[in-house]
């Protein structure tokens, strides 16, 4: 079904892939695991016959028989892309039924089995809505139905089930085994590639380090071994809690008189089903979104909902999508640098060494920086993201999402360096097992309200967290 031939793509001063191959059998699953930058992408892209520009491709890809090039593209419908950040493949001013029936009008399919397939609802309502009135994981299912609506004879699946909540993420890995046609999964989460990968591919400085259906059960190479036994420790406990953060009776969207008190240094992990209202919570506390009612207070004075530099730098997010926060035209380093000019005052040329020192603590060397930031990968982009925030020196850390894009090596490097850090943590979540590594406490919230919290020991193991999210492994 497909063939991968010694594909090799280099641009200027640099071989992105080099002599990968492979071969995918009709209705089985390969994976492509390994680092950020790894290759994993720019291959998954060459078999839409899509590559960087100025890239010079050598090697050879045939799906069902008809090769791929970047001059001879698959037909359309021919091999199907699931993206990382679904919104980027939606169009944000048509309804989402408008755009279902004008593709299977296309290819003369039936939207009401695609939306079935995909898990999502048929009603008038959900039809007449806009993407950016979905969830992520709804946004995600939503893509997915697009896929499926081609009819295609592969589906290359980036990072499928990034961002979503163990129940959805269930949901979407039963859907993918049983699609009955050939995938192509890239993804940082092994538990998701064990469950769905007929065959594994680890992948390194875009090269194949080893390949075959055993790799993550019994890797041979150091490379692979990393990948496998990667782990963030477990936080340590903490003593005499003060108070810092304290949300009371908020209201805003779909939350509902949400209270909560975070103290100083702590690490809190806001878990819940897509559309539960965890990043709704997180955006009025960093001041990206304004409440209807209820308050908000930083270490006993209540922050104003719009906010002056200062209580800007103090409470800092961090985007799961991580490219969408960046300014495309702008070099990476200058964008990180501008957060400590901007909300600290500092001079550009202290702020800019300062930018570098942090930026190369978290793995991202003074070439890669210089870059804007499309020539990133999207787990370096998650740490310049970080970076950018920690130069504000905040009192409160926002993650969301933060890790759900990386490796398993960079995820537990990054987590390390987070629980390593004198800042107070919140982190939104659906990844159980990292909230129980990371998280001192965790606050579960389900349809705008919260329903429980407490250690986090405790609290992903009560009835509130075993019904709406699975409990963690160990």
């Amino acid at each position: 079904m497909l063939h991968v031939d010694d594909l090799t793509v280099t641009v200027p001063g640099r071989t992105l892939v080099d002599g990968v191959s492979f071969t995918l059998p009709a209705a089985r699953t390969l994976a492509l695991v390994g680092a950020s930058g790894s290759g994993k992408t720019t291959t998954a892209l060459a078999l839409l016959g899509e590559h960087p520009p100025g890239a010079r491709v050598t090697g050879r890809i045939t799906v069902a028989g008809r090769p791929i090039t970047a001059e001879q593209p698959p037909p359309p419908g021919t091999v199907g892309f699931i993206p990382q950040h679904p919104a980027t493949a939606l169009n944000p001013v048509l309804r989402v039924g408008t755009v279902l029936r004008q593709i299977a009008a296309r290819h003369g399919t039936a939207v009401p089995e695609a939306l079935r397939r995909a898990r999502l609802p048929g009603d008038r309502d959900f039809l007449r809505r806009f993407p950016h009135q979905l969830s992520g994981g709804q946004q995600q299912r939503l893509v997915l139905a697009h896929a499926l609506l081609a009819g295609p004879s592969v589906i290359v699946a980036d990072e499928p089930t990034t961002g979503q909540d163990a129940v959805t993420r269930a949901e979407v890995a039963a859907e993918l085994s049983g699609l009955g046609i050939a995938v192509v999964l890239l993804s940082h989460d092994l538990e998701l590639v064990r469950e769905l990968a007929d065959q594994v591919v680890v992948l390194k400085d875009g090269r194949v380090v080893e390949s075959g259906p055993t790799v993550l059960d019994a890797p041979r190479t150091e490379y692979a071994k990393a990948l496998v036994t990667a782990r963030p420790r477990a936080p340590e406990p903490r003593a005499q809690p003060v108070a810092l953060l304290e949300i009371e009776d908020l209201r805003a969207g779909v939350l509902r008189e949400v209270s909560l008190d975070v103290t100083r240094g702590e690490r809190l992990a806001v878990v819940g089903r897509s559309g539960s209202g965890k990043t709704t919570l997180a955006r009025c506390v960093a001041g990206l979104r304004p409440w209807s009612s209820g308050v908000v207070r930083l270490a006993g004075r209540p922050l104003p909902r719009r906010r002056d530099r200062t209580d800007l730098a103090r409470v800092q997010y961090v985007f799961q999508n991580a490219l969408a926060s960046f300014d495309p035209y702008r070099a990476v380093v200058d964008q990180v640098t501008r957060t400590a000019v901007r909300l600290r005052s500092q001079p550009v040329t202290t702020a800019r060494e300062e930018a570098v020192e942090v930026l190369t603590r978290l793995g991202l060397g003074h070439d890669t920086v210089r870059r804007r930031p499309h020539a990133l990968s999207g787990g370096e982009l998650q740490r310049a993201a970080l970076a950018r925030a920690l130069l504000a020196r905040p009192d409160v850390l926002i993650c969301d999402e933060i890790t759900s894009g990386l490796d398993p090596v960079t995820q537990a490097e990054v987590l390390d360096l987070l629980t390593a850090l004198d800042v107070t943590l919140m982190v939104i979540s659906h990844d159980l097992p990292l909230a129980a590594r990371i998280a001192d406490r965790v606050a579960v919230l389900h349809d705008g309200r919260l329903i429980d919290h407490g250690p986090a020991a405790q609290i992903l193991r009560r009835p509130a967290g075993r019904v709406l999210l699975p409990a963690p492994d160990g």
